[in-house]
């Protein structure tokens, strides 16, 4: 059997999970790790009594697609963590978990008896990667991916983002917390803390802005001709001919004569090839694209 004939074993087999997450980060992470093969286990609190939600996970009620999405795979009980009974089941299941996975408040986890100390005492191989909205102090404060987006100035005037950008960070990140977790429990045999922010997943994602690279008027920023939203015939096409070979291609079929990189920042070639792209089809500048190698994708109209 040749090397790509065999199945691959995946990097988190045999690693065992239990999540308390609720909503998106969380949930998001889970299904990335279980993907790489752990073995991953979720408690939903009890259902609040609404007739809406059919778990204890409000993500089942304000979008059963996505719930359904996150959740292929993933074994799921229902536990009321505030009860001696649930709470014996949940240090009966942490005594077999590599990594706990959580995103409530610190105040809500002390409540529940999950500090860190606590959990260290009891189970020394357990690591646990606790997803906040705020980092450090600030961790018991209330926010959501939107505001975490605009301390970050990644929110445009008064629309909303067009997807959750903190939450898939930092479920990115808690992620790749669990992944360092388990290599130093291999490494050691002892578990260890991670604090995942989302407001730092934001931060992180702001970066490109806060480095100027994405502010007006930079070439990433709508200062360079090739690299801009363009209203086309019948839609809108997403130009990315940043790169000189690329800006050079689309300079010579909308007919501008080329000198250097700084030709692309001119407001006259802005004006030409707005012209040029305007009296176009999505289809004529989708054949183009690929007949003149011009990176390119077209969108319907706004």
């Amino acid at each position: 059997m040749t090397p790509s004939a065999r199945k691959t074993q995946k990097a988190l087999k045999g690693v065992r999970v239990l999540s308390l997450c609720l909503n998106l980060p969380g949930p998001a992470a889970l299904q990335r790790l279980r993907q790489m093969g752990a073995s991953c286990l979720k408690f939903e609190p009890p259902t609040a009594g609404t007739r809406v939600a059919t778990t204890g996970d409000p993500m089942s009620a304000y979008s059963p697609t996505a719930y359904a999405a996150l959740h292929v795979g993933i074994r799921t009980r229902t536990l009321d963590l505030k009860t001696p009974v649930g709470q014996k089941s949940l240090q009966r299941t942490l005594a077999k978990t590599d990594v706990l996975l959580t995103s409530f408040r610190p105040s809500a986890l002390a409540k529940l008896g999950l500090t860190w100390n606590g959990l260290r005492a009891v189970h020394p191989h357990l690591s646990l990667v606790a997803i906040v909205g705020a980092p450090g102090a600030r961790a018991d404060e209330p926010g959501h991916d939107l505001t975490y987006l605009a301390e970050n100035d990644l929110v445009t005037n008064l629309d909303l983002p067009a997807t959750l950008y903190a939450d898939m960070g930092g479920a990115l990140m808690a992620t790749e917390a669990v992944l360092e977790a388990v290599l130093q429990q291999r490494q050691n045999g002892v578990g260890k803390y991670f604090e995942v922010a989302l407001a730092k997943a934001a931060a992180y994602l702001a970066l490109p802005r806060h480095w100027g690279l994405t502010l007006p008027g930079t070439q990433i920023g709508g200062g360079h001709t090739g690299y801009k939203v363009y209203a086309c015939k019948n839609g809108r096409v997403a130009l990315a001919a940043l790169e000189p070979h690329f800006a050079r291609s689309l300079c010579t079929v909308a007919g501008v004569t080329w000198s250097t990189p700084a030709t692309m920042m001119a407001a006259s070639t802005h004006a030409s090839i707005a012209h040029f792209v305007a009296t176009r089809t999505r289809s004529a500048l989708e054949k183009l694209a690929v007949q003149q190698d011009i990176p390119l994708y077209t969108l319907p109209k706004a």
